[in-house]
């Protein structure tokens, strides 16, 4: 694998956890995208600008972007200018509980974290150490489990210092409606019929699936037919049967779509590095 490969770090035993590593950021460009994990990255080298919902934020080396599950984002490098990071992607049920056994949350369900960046060289550091525990083959499981749950549950009491972020109330029927592609994100949809769920008319229906959940409903299923790829994937199933699996034509459109959305093709996806 190249330097200029994006990296991928899995361990069966850790399965609440995913490591990506990109050292030379001018040769990854995502679309605006999100993910189910909770996700937190280290910008490791040079800068960029990080697009979150909304907002747009310059980082640096030194700067640690979070991200809530299902929020839009995106990274992408400024004038071709180098630049690196890390990312690291924690399974939101297990990061939920391990919030409410700390006492952070008063039921086991999740709340969306206000916090887009940290500056701070005790996180930064922080972070970089957990990532080289990770990744490293000598290191213990039980050693690799205790940094991973310690430097997360300080982080989690850090930001519960923050301000509270006030939940987004969604109208029932798009959040029905996002339920339903959720499970149906393989078929083959049609406007008419989402329309004929909801109750909205076709335009107004776009455009407040939008504003609700940052992506119109046809790059919401394609998003969601990317995680089922991802899933797929990582249990071993082949990539043209993952492709077909998923929802779309042909093995080759899986692709493009893929490298678009994770800015790595499923094969490097794939070939992971693991312990």
């Amino acid at each position: 694998m190249t330097a200029q490969s994006p990296q991928f770090w899995r361990d069966d035993r850790l399965p609440q956890l995913e490591l990506r590593r990109v050292e030379d950021g001018r040769t990854v460009c995502y679309a605006p995208h999100s993910h189910q994990q909770w996700s937190l990255g280290a910008i490791t080298d040079g800068h960029s600008t990080f697009l979150y919902r909304d907002n747009r934020y310059p980082i640096q080396a030194g700067t640690l972007v979070l991200m809530n599950p299902g929020w839009v984002h995106a990274c992408n490098p400024v004038d071709n200018q180098p630049w690196a990071y890390w990312m690291l992607y924690v399974d939101t049920d297990w990061l939920t509980e391990l919030r409410h056994q700390a006492g952070l949350l008063p039921t086991p369900v999740w709340q969306d974290i206000a916090t887009p960046m940290l500056n701070e060289p005790r996180w930064y550091d922080g972070y970089c150490a957990l990532a080289q525990c990770l990744i490293d083959p000598q290191r213990d499981l039980l050693e690799k489990q205790s940094q991973a749950v310690l430097y997360l549950t300080e982080l989690m009491q850090h930001l519960a210092q923050q301000p509270l972020l006030q939940p987004t109330l969604v109208p029932d029927q798009l959040r029905q409606l996002a339920d339903y592609l959720d499970e149906h994100a393989a078929s083959d949809l049609s406007l008419d019929e989402l329309c004929a769920l909801s109750g909205y008319s076709a335009g107004y229906l776009i455009r407040a699936f939008k504003q609700h959940f940052g992506l119109t409903p046809h790059a919401y299923v394609v998003n969601r037919r990317i995680q089922l790829g991802q899933q797929a994937l990582k249990a071993g199933t082949p990539i043209a049967e993952a492709a077909l699996d998923t929802g779309f034509s042909d093995q080759a459109h899986f692709q493009r779509t893929f490298k678009k959305l994770v800015a790595a093709t499923p094969n490097q996806y794939r070939r992971s590095v693991e312990n």
